[in-house]
């Protein structure tokens, strides 16, 4: 079979979440030497876009976000397992961004959160979710890890809202805040929060914290 064909395939079984299919797909083409950057950026990455344009758009919902992400993943993984370290330097640096995401300390809810991160995912940034009820220090000492650019804090109530302004209060004393760009969210939240809390933007939506993320990046050129 072409070559093209098997790369199409594997573009198609991603957007469908075919996670075993990817798989096969991505097994046979590391194998006839293909170049596995390009595989990514040609195939993979547009696929996963179009995932995140279906669910924005109400065509899939979150199970097929979730299913098409692992398959996406998987071929990933195995497409790069051979990769050294330049070549994946390189790969990350193409990517939209690095985002540290989580729920604050305190706050065990984190649907909307997951939602972000794949939509995120979807739109070429690299994600690295600490999970809920993280501990303030925490996200800065992965954003420090990481070199992130964003750092993303999700409270749905009331009672852990003010761990979003812990965070940026401890950025700000250790002379980090320049450095990120902080996003809140969550139902506990608003524009009026977040710009009390000096916070560099807030969003309603997971797809309108996406296009926020997006424009948080360009504005600080990471």
């Amino acid at each position: 079979m072409h070559r093209e064909d098997v790369l199409e395939r594997l573009r198609d079984a991603v957007v469908r979440g075919d996670e075993e299919t990817a798989k096969k797909l991505s097994e046979e083409i590391a194998k006839s030497g293909a170049d596995p950057l390009e595989v990514v950026e040609r195939y993979l990455s547009p696929a996963m876009r179009l995932v995140g344009q279906k669910f924005e758009q109400g065509e899939y919902y979150l199970p097929e976000l979730m299913i098409s992400a692992e398959a996406m993943k998987s071929a990933t993984s195995i497409l790069t397992a051979g990769l050294g370290a330049e070549a994946r330097a390189r790969l990350k640096g193409e990517g939209a961004g690095i985002v540290v995401l989580g729920t604050v300390s305190g706050d065990l809810h984190d649907i909307g959160k997951n939602i972000f991160g794949l939509l995120l995912e979807a739109s070429g940034f690299e994600v690295h979710d600490l999970g809920r009820d993280v501990e303030s220090m925490r996200f800065v000492e992965k954003a420090e890890e990481v070199n992130a650019d964003i750092v993303a804090l999700s409270a749905l109530m009331t009672t852990t809202r003010p761990a979003q302004r812990e965070v940026i209060e401890f950025l700000k004393g250790l002379g980090l805040r320049k450095k990120y760009a902080v996003m809140v969210g969550g139902a506990a939240t608003s524009r009026v929060w977040a710009d009390e809390i000096g916070a560099d933007g807030w969003a309603e939506t997971a797809e309108e914290a996406v296009t926020l993320a997006q424009r948080l990046v360009k504005q600080t050129g990471g």
